[in-house]
């Protein structure tokens, strides 16, 4: 079997840590102010968490878009990794972040297995 899905999984796993170590430990003040501006623009909190999310998914667009040479994995995992977000912070409230990575990994290897693996 290709393992194409199996490097996608682990590269976006890695992505998401290299985004909330680069967002809440390198850039933390800026990337507060950022929300503090986009939550006055909005005036809305669940606006602002989507905004944030987007961005997020942006993010790994660019980081899996990189690595992989393909605008096309960089946008399905983008996808897929900002619907699980969403899906599990509406759904699920209280969960760990060992919970969190796990759910996320499972789910989009599943995902990647459906579209490179068969």
């Amino acid at each position: 079997m290709n393992l194409l899905w199996f490097y996608v999984a682990i590269v976006l796993a890695i992505s998401d840590v290299l985004h909330t170590t680069l967002m809440w430990k390198v850039f933390n003040n800026f990337y507060i102010l950022l929300g503090g501006l986009i939550d006055q623009t909005t005036h809305s909190t669940w606006q602002t968490w989507v905004i944030h999310e987007i961005m997020e998914a942006a993010f790994h667009f660019i980081i899996l878009s990189i690595v992989f040479l393909s605008p096309t994995v960089g946008i399905l995992a983008a996808l897929i990794h900002f619907v699980i977000d969403v899906t599990h912070t509406v759904f699920i409230r209280d969960m760990g972040v060992l919970e969190h990575r796990a759910l996320h990994f499972v789910v989009e290897s599943l995902f990647f297995i459906m579209l490179f693996g068969f």
